[in-house]
């Protein structure tokens, strides 16, 4: 069974002949909890497998783990022996197996101690194996707690898989326990992140209860100032002009963590146009990337548009794929004046509703045109129709003529074009069509 002599320094030491089987035996003594094999203690008593397992160990150490085997002579001050004369058994009985025989043993509950174990000793096969485990058992109830080990461990792949899987089930994912676990840099790595496909007043009330958990694991009081304080740079990366003033006013302005100023001013930016700058991001999320971009299909500005309750309405197609976020709208010829709104997008052949809100929105009385967003991004696929629609409740406003059919957007970075293409629709559209009317602009990312 073992055919190696006995070495005296590292340089002697040869990997011994012993069956894989025959190995686990040896190692079965060493179970969780039990005191180091240590060098020099006379801890296998057994005289006949004392030697030879103490060789084996070493063996395995020295040929195959790098850290160990750069570590000096046997015995040396900083060599193999002060891993072995650690205080537990930590190296595994599963990493040794993996050492001698390629046999791999990785559960659940053993995973990251593996990992962990892989990375310390430099057993760069055992480490690949465990995130392949991980990525393989990755879910959206265990992402948030698995993107946490994999920004510990150092494993920038595994971290990216864990940021997709958030992204695509953002919901699950922050509805999951290990969700309040995870700590304030990676809670901000999320909220940073353009992608994630959840309502900003839900991504909100979870962030809360993150805050909750995190004010009792730093044994504070859960008041809504140890909240503010516990959030710390994670509050600025609230999105919150995204949320409805309906919203808005239910939850985050009653919360207590916001302080009166900045509930004032995101209050007048959800009032009045245009919209003061807050402190707070405005970029919506949801699979958009790049800067926002706005086409108007009008040349000219004329006066008397007049509302009755009928939707204007305008059907159009782009040549690749975007996401629109909200339409620009003429405001009154009167003067201030405030509009109710609804904006909807609808896939033209199934005349299915894609996206819509039912908000309002304040116009000084210039000619100008007034921002009205979507609470998610749409997407538009080439080469499809859509209508775009806004149904007004106000006075008379300002309306486009000399309109363009065709009108191409083009990235000022990169030279990409976009092409919209808008046409007639037919029905009830209060007189708004290609040449004329309301809905000037399209506001959309790439």
């Amino acid at each position: 069974m073992f055919n190696g002599g006995m070495a005296t320094t590292s340089t002697e030491i040869e990997l011994p002949d012993v069956e894989p089987a025959a190995f686990l035996a040896l190692l079965n003594p060493w179970q969780p909890g039990a005191p180091s094999p240590c060098l020099g203690t006379g801890l296998f008593r057994t005289p006949h497998i004392r030697g030879l397992t103490l060789c084996v160990l070493l063996c395995l150490l020295l040929s195959l783990s790098t850290v160990l085997s750069g570590s000096g002579p046997v015995g040396a001050r900083g060599g193999p022996s002060v891993f072995i004369l650690c205080g537990q058994w930590s190296f595994g009985r599963s990493n040794l197996m993996f050492l001698y025989s390629d046999e791999v043993q990785i559960g659940p509950e053993t995973v990251m101690t593996t990992l962990y174990t892989a990375k310390k000793y430099a057993v760069p096969a055992l480490e690949a194996h465990c995130v392949e485990f991980l990525k393989k058992n990755l879910r959206a109830d265990n992402a948030f707690m698995l993107l946490t080990q994999a920004r510990l461990f150092d494993e920038p792949q595994l971290a990216s898989l864990c940021l997709e899987n958030i992204d695509k089930n953002t919901a699950d994912a922050i509805s999951a326990e290990g969700f309040t676990d995870i700590d304030l840099d990676t809670l901000v790595a999320v909220l940073e992140r353009d992608t994630l496909g959840i309502r900003e007043v839900r991504l909100f009330n979870a962030v809360v209860r993150w805050s909750e958990a995190e004010c009792q694991r730093q044994q504070l009081q859960v008041t809504p100032e140890n909240k503010r304080k516990v959030l710390g740079k994670a509050l600025a990366l609230i999105r919150f002009p995204l949320m409805t003033i309906e919203e808005f006013a239910a939850g985050p302005a009653q919360s207590g963590i916001l302080v009166d100023r900045e509930v004032v001013s995101l209050f007048l930016h959800f009032t009045v146009n245009p919209k003061p700058r807050v402190d707070f991001i405005d970029r919506p999320r949801c699979c958009l990337r790049g800067k926002e971009c706005s086409i108007n299909r009008f040349q000219q500005v004329e006066s008397r548009w007049g509302y009755s309750g009928t939707s204007d309405r305008i059907r159009f197609s782009v040549n690749k794929r975007i996401f629109v976020v909200g339409f620009g709208l003429y405001g009154s010829i009167h003067g201030p004046t405030d509009y109710q709104v609804n904006i909807q997008i609808i896939h033209t052949d199934s005349n299915t509703v894609l996206g819509q809100n039912d908000t309002g929105f304040s116009c000084d009385g210039s000619a100008s045109t007034f921002r009205v967003m979507f609470k998610e991004p749409v997407e538009v696929l080439p080469n499809v129709n859509y209508t775009a629609c806004a149904t007004l409740k106000g006075p008379d406003s300002h309306y486009g003529t000399k309109g363009l059919r065709k009108v191409t957007h083009e990235s000022p970075t990169t030279g990409a074009k976009t092409c919209f293409t808008f046409c007639y629709a037919a029905g009830n559209n209060n007189g708004t069509s290609v040449e004329d009317g309301q809905i000037p602009e399209v506001i959309f990312y790439t």
